[in-house]
């Protein structure tokens, strides 16, 4: 932590959840010029009967426009082997619908397979909470990849992998 003490409450928030660490999504859905998507931190687990996930973007334009206004998206859980696909998706501008980044599930939505897992949603709710919306939604269908990394978390404004050193016991 800095020793100089934030100046707002904004500030202060900011600085407390940099220190909190949280996994990393990236969250896809099909747009008007093809598929495009976002990398998130804000994913979490809601109920597992039926399943249910919850996350938030903080912009209603761009990519982030185009997840709000679909009626299906994909959110893909990424670890350490997909933290490519994370910068990637954390930069302006998404791969083109025939890049080989992408794949296509059975029900014709694009994904991407370099993830661990992709989860096929469905919004259930979109609440605008200030800037920012929150998204509840329904996991129709799941795919896990074969590969698996180290677990993949966003702490710091940087990626960083969780490996059997950092366990503590």
């Amino acid at each position: 932590m800095p020793d100089e003490a934030p100046v707002n409450l904004a500030d202060a928030y900011k600085a407390a959840f940099r220190g909190h660490p949280a996994g990393v999504a990236v969250i896809t859905a099909e747009g008007p010029d093809g598929p495009t998507g976002l990398t998130a931190s804000s994913v979490a687990s809601v109920a597992v009967d039926p399943p249910v996930l919850v996350f938030s973007l903080s912009t209603q334009s761009g990519s982030a426009g185009v997840v709000l206004g679909a009626p299906l998206f994909v959110v893909h859980l990424v670890d350490s082997l997909g933290v490519a696909l994370a910068r990637r998706f954390a930069a302006t501008g998404s791969p083109a619908a025939d890049d080989p980044i992408w794949s296509t599930l059975p029900s014709g939505d694009h994904y991407l397979p370099g993830a661990a897992t992709a989860l096929r949603c469905r919004p259930l709710s979109t609440t605008p909470i200030g800037s920012s919306t929150v998204v509840v939604a329904e996991v129709l269908d799941i795919v896990v990849g074969l590969d698996h990394g180290e677990p993949l978390v966003y702490h710091n404004r940087e990626f960083h992998s969780l490996t059997d050193r950092s366990r503590l016991s």
